[in-house]
């Protein structure tokens, strides 16, 4: 017998570290090749990890609600071999299916890459009492942010732990002016002491009442709010909004979803085709496919549509239709249906929710008609659907301006006023409600 390394394998663009939520096999469990051993949460999606080899687990390295970085074991299993215990080098090898060796090398040595690098006056240690991640060093390390200031910090994460959103907060509120004045307290023994870098204003406390029931927000909720803080904050938001004649849709749609419900075995909603309609607006204006890194401009190459859906506990999630222009209308409705069916029921992969370009929101599916929703970074732009509604419209017809009832709505489109200006937002989604209106009914499925 000999042992294997579990190790956390990559987990998606961004993602450094996951929290153990839940041990599916214990101690002395036998597991299968590819069967599921542990389940994990990150801040972008919910997920299980398989074991890439048959055994048995002899010992669990990372216990529930404890965090491990990206390359690190989660737990040893005893597997069929020689006396020897391989190398953690083979192991990495050996797991070369689930996750590239590189990335896991990388991973696991960021730290020490970090503290190389990092001036001693930026040093951030970890101890008994303190944690702080890898990509928490080295935004100190380019802020110059020493370990006392850092501490001043309130965390939000786990055990109060600072965030990449914590640390960017403090510092949008206007930490790097009162760090600017900083050398000047060192100047000249003689100067008047300056007053030392000051925290975020905290929320307003809000006392309950005797009758009021206190709800403490979930994970999941607490990274929704950490995101669309940093969104607002990051990003000056300007909405457009422009009503479109859906009608060539709907009677489209009314004629053909009982032929496709019995020849896929799925419903065809409205979904798909506005998908279609804003993946054509994009390729007219590929300027919205882009994001911000300081002063660049990164424009995408391809056009990854983001769809938020309504999970059952209330929250939100982004899986993303990878490549959204290389479907056919038929292809992006059960691409839709099925990533729609697994957020739901947490089933999601880490990788369907990352690299996203572009996300719709469907408002209309709650009986909205507009709404101004915030923009998931480090997109720059986001549209929201409303409802489908039938209004008195005047339409031109050869014999002249006639009323005639319409299918109509709404589209809201919120964009990053950094990089896309009224004129560019604008015409984005007005060629958005183009391409629905001039929907072609007689398209085949």
């Amino acid at each position: 017998m000999s042992e294997y390394k579990l190790l956390l394998p990559a987990l998606g663009e961004g993602v450094m570290e996951a929290t153990v939520t839940q041990w599916i096999k214990n101690v002395g469990d036998s597991v299968e090749e590819d069967e599921s051993v542990v389940e994990i949460a990150t801040d972008k999606v919910d997920s299980d990890v398989p074991s890439p080899v048959s055994g048995v687990i002899k010992e669990i390295l990372v216990d529930v609600n404890g965090v491990a970085k990206i390359g690190e074991p989660l737990a040893i299993l005893e597997i069929e071999g020689g006396d020897t215990a391989p190398q953690p080098a083979q192991s990495q090898e050996e797991s070369q299916d689930d996750f590239k060796a590189e990335e896991i090398a990388a991973a696991s040595d960021i730290e020490q890459q970090v503290s190389e690098q990092i001036s001693p006056a930026a040093s951030i240690e970890n101890n008994e009492n303190e944690f702080y991640s890898p990509l928490v060093k080295s935004i100190c390390k380019e802020e110059g942010i020493s370990q006392d200031e850092l501490r001043s910090i309130q965390g939000s994460g786990k055990d109060g732990r600072v965030t990449k959103d914590d640390l960017q907060q403090y510092i949008s509120s206007g930490r790097k002016s009162q760090q600017a004045q900083t050398p000047q307290k060192e100047a000249s023994p003689a100067a008047p002491a300056q007053k030392p870098a000051t925290k975020a204003a905290p929320a307003p406390q809000v006392a309950a009442g005797k009758n009021d029931e206190i709800i403490e927000m979930d994970r999941m909720r607490k990274v929704i709010a950490q995101h669309m803080l940093h969104s607002v904050q990051t990003a000056p938001h300007v909405s457009s909004f422009v009503e479109a004649d859906m009608t060539n849709v709907v009677l489209w749609r009314n004629k053909n979803k009982a032929a496709f419900e019995k020849r896929e075995g799925e419903k065809i909603t409205f979904m798909p085709i506005i998908v279609q309609a804003i993946v054509k607006a994009i390729r007219d204006f590929p300027m919205i496919n882009v994001s911000v890194d300081g002063d660049n401009i990164i424009k995408k190459k391809n056009i990854n549509i983001g769809i938020a859906a309504a999970r059952p506990d209330g929250n939100l999630i982004v899986p993303i239709v990878k490549n959204a222009d290389q479907y056919n209308l038929a292809g992006l409705a059960k691409k839709i249906n099925d990533l729609a069916a697994r957020a739901r029921t947490n089933d999601l992969k880490p990788e369907e929710i990352t690299e996203g370009t572009y996300t719709v929101s469907n408002i209309g599916s709650f009986g909205n008609i507009l709404g101004t929703p915030i923009i998931p970074q480090p997109q720059v732009a986001i549209m929201a659907v409303g409802s489908i509604e039938k209004k008195p419209a005047v339409i031109e017809t050869p014999e002249g301006d006639m009323i005639a009832i319409r299918h109509k709505m709404y589209l809201s489109h919120s964009y990053d006023h950094r990089v896309v200006d009224g004129a560019l937002g604008g015409m984005f989604v007005k060629r958005v409600a183009e391409y629905l209106e001039s929907f072609d009914g007689d398209s085949a499925l």
